[in-house]
């Protein structure tokens, strides 16, 4: 069976579900409130109806034996009827009764049934009737009774009240109830807009305008509003360096694949050119499908945002940077490596980790002169493991050092050297995937520092 519910908006079955629940509430209320009424009103009424007994207990002392004392059953006051019964229905004054004499009455008269309450009718008048037994008189049971459409009029009249307000309270409730959730939905309403507008647009610029007497508040669903305007921001930027990944990558590669072209070209009429010039032009090749090749690659490994977890370990850094020191002796014949390593053991993909170092090593490398000392160092300071890089080179100038790890960024002297401007990008991705933080600064005495700084392990 399909829901009555399903289908319509949020807000109205939010409307509809609280009005339900209110109503509810409301009518186990005003029943409540119902039947507290008639108990309290028939409680008076029994309650005028012992006093009057017990008053004519008193008078009929040394009084009649039997028969009937009040005939006046049309009276509203109390009481109206009133008869004394003897448990022998053949004793004298039992002929011409007004009030209805049954065998539980004659049980109360023979002191075998207790006092009792009933509702009768009499001449087509509704009575309320106490039956008790006679004090001081035994075998007689005295019956008083009185009208009783006065409250069961004031009943009727307490039901319909009760009614009209229940009725007006439901409705109260069910307008409350499209105002509140009306209200509280707003910014699901616009968040809501704005996810159309940006599926539409595909412009993840638009955000939920929270008005100022809602910004402050701390419910949930102003909470989800600001989460889903920050998600908001990060896709933008998302988005925007994409974008620009993909310009720069666009325009780094040009050059290149401009090359390749020209000297294919060349080599395609090879008979055209000497030795000499087919070898340069081979060797141009070669080397510019190597340079496109790491940038590719490069991109690929950029494309990453976090490391695979399945290859963590723990690694000796102390190790690794030794033997990533090594492998830049080879590449780089004419620097001097150096290296001052604490142990220390940090979680991490080995691999990944000395692609770190290495781009570090050979950017230290690239910009030292011939002889030229680069220093590793690892350490413990504090709460941290700090691993430095340090050359004897001219440094980072103060415009190019908020710029060293941006993608494709070269300074004006780097411009004439090999590389792709991607390696300190990609280092500083992978150290922020460890949990670790990269830096560049200015070594005191000249050259630039980089600085890993990794939490230290506990331990």
């Amino acid at each position: 069976m399909i829901s009555p519910l399903r289908g319509r908006p949020l807000r109205a079955r939010l409307a509809l579900v609280t009005s339900a629940a209110v109503a509810l509430v409301a009518l186990g209320v005003l029943g409540a409130a119902y039947v507290v009424i008639r108990y309290e009103l028939v409680r008076q009424l029994d309650l005028q109806l012992k006093q009057q007994a017990s008053l004519i207990s008193q008078q009929s002392r040394g009084g009649a034996d039997s028969g009937v004392l009040y005939d006046q059953c049309a009276w509203r006051a109390a009481p109206a009827c009133a008869q004394i019964v003897r448990a022998d229905p053949a004793a004298p004054g039992q002929r011409g009764l007004t009030l209805p004499v049954t065998g539980a009455t004659r049980r109360v008269a023979a002191g075998t049934l207790g006092a009792y309450y009933s509702d009768i009718t009499h001449d087509g008048r509704p009575m309320r009737m106490l039956t008790t037994p006679l004090p001081g008189r035994e075998g007689r049971a005295l019956q008083v009774a009185a009208r009783s459409d006065a409250v069961d009029q004031g009943v009727r009249q307490a039901g319909w009240y009760l009614g009209w307000v229940g009725g007006a309270g439901v409705l109260l409730a069910a307008a409350l109830g499209y105002v509140v959730s009306r209200t509280s939905l707003r910014p699901v309403t616009r968040l809501t807009a704005t996810a159309e507008r940006i599926a539409a647009t595909r412009d993840p610029a638009h955000r939920i305008e929270l008005p100022p007497h809602q910004a402050g508040r701390e419910d949930e669903i102003t909470r989800l509003a600001a989460s889903f305007n920050t998600m908001l921001g990060e896709l933008e930027e998302a988005v925007a360096a994409q974008r620009r990944l993909v310009a720069d990558a666009s325009h780094e590669l040009r050059t290149p694949l401009t090359a390749l072209r020209t000297n294919a070209e060349l080599l395609a009429r090879a008979e055209r050119l000497s030795p000499a010039q087919r070898e340069r032009a081979a060797e141009a090749l070669g080397r510019q499908m190597r340079e496109v090749t790491g940038m590719v690659n490069d991109l690929i490994e950029l494309a990453r945002d976090e490391e695979p977890r399945p290859l963590v370990e723990q690694v000796r850094l102390d190790l690794l940077a030794e033997r990533c020191a090594a492998v830049a002796r080879g590449h780089w014949p004419g620097a001097v490596f150096t290296t001052d390593l604490a142990e220390a053991t940090v979680p991490g993909v080995p691999a990944r980790l000395a692609r770190l170092l290495s781009n570090l090593l050979d950017n230290a490398a690239k910009f030292s002169p011939p002889g030229a000392v680069v220093e590793v160092r690892l350490a413990r300071a504090g709460g941290t493991l700090d691993l430095t890089v340090r050359d004897h080179g001219p440094g980072i100038s103060d415009e190019d050092l908020p710029h060293v790890f941006d993608r494709f960024y070269r300074s004006r002297q780097a411009r004439a050297l090999p590389g792709s401007g991607l390696g300190l990008a990609m280092a500083r991705q992978i150290a922020r995937a460890h949990g670790a933080e990269l830096s560049a600064e200015q070594a005191h005495g000249g050259g630039a520092c980089f600085r890993l700084r990794f939490p230290a392990p506990e331990g």
